[in-house]
């Protein structure tokens, strides 16, 4: 397996904001094949003041283990602000896009998957891929960030009555106007262009309300766009792959833990279609 971290911008083109030594990265998990295969683009939870581990590598293991080369975005958090996470994550799948001759990717199968606040990212790298803070990047060949399908695990979607008020206030800023607070209520933007989506989350969540992955999906069904949705009635928030692996408090579940057989069956049927074009 070819595992490596890149950096994703060259010198003079990324200015921190507040940590000089930051650098948003990309680390592979690449296999060693000829083979043809779909990739998974994972972008960590954290409430856009870190990105955990716990759904970082340990999720990313589970996908190379199912066949698909694997990505994770280290991008920009807090006091970074919006636009840079999303500039970070587009400059991730341009890299991906790139380098799909050299590391043997299906090029128009390539999925997002995000974890809470990094779901917020990865859903709003499927309905915001076109704006122009995404497209005037350096390298970037137009539509090139576009995701095939997004994984939004527990997703922050809404600035609504039902937000994650944390998650906007590092993304936005403490003193965010409504306009803004708008601008990325996800649930509002999404378009023709949103690619099919894989959710799950819990009913007892109580960081991230369940209502989130419920308006998204209703803006998809409005849309005439493919989703698959799994609603599990108990579990907390963060359970990233609801094992003993990645349990660190937040619990473990045999039955929810099947969320991520789940979305790799998914993945497989929505991109046997283009292996077969």
């Amino acid at each position: 397996m070819f595992s490596t971290t890149i950096p994703l911008w060259e010198k003079g083109q990324y200015v921190p904001q507040g940590n000089a030594d930051f650098m948003p990265t990309l680390a592979t998990y690449v296999l060693d094949s000829t083979k043809k295969r779909p990739a998974v683009l994972i972008c960590p939870g954290g409430g856009y003041g870190f990105t955990s581990p716990r759904e970082a590598e340990p999720v990313a293991l589970q996908y190379v283990a199912a066949g698909f080369h694997v990505f994770v975005v280290y991008y920009s958090v807090t006091p970074a602000r919006h636009p840079q996470p999303l500039r970070d994550v587009s400059r991730a799948m341009n890299i991906i896009r790139a380098h799909a001759d050299d590391w043997h990717i299906e090029e128009q199968s390539i999925a997002v998957c995000g974890f809470s606040a990094g779901g917020h990212l990865a859903a709003s790298l499927g309905v915001f891929w076109d704006q122009s803070y995404c497209s005037d990047i350096p390298g970037l060949k137009r539509g090139q960030n576009r995701p095939d399908a997004l994984i939004l695990c527990y997703p922050v979607i809404s600035s609504g009555p039902f937000a994650h008020r944390g998650s906007f206030e590092n993304l936005l800023g403490p003193t965010a106007v409504p306009e803004d607070l708008q601008a990325m209520s996800l649930e509002h933007h999404i378009n023709a262009q949103t690619p099919p989506t894989f959710l799950w989350h819990t009913v007892a969540d109580s960081a991230v309300p369940v209502e989130n992955s419920l308006l998204f999906a209703q803006g998809l069904r409005a849309q005439h766009i493919p989703f698959e949705i799994h609603i599990y009635p108990h579990g907390a928030h963060g359970l990233s792959l609801a094992t003993a692996e990645t349990d660190d408090g937040t619990g473990q579940d045999a039955h929810i833990s099947g969320w991520h057989r789940l979305s790799t069956e998914w993945l497989w049927q929505i991109f046997t279609p283009v292996r077969r074009a």
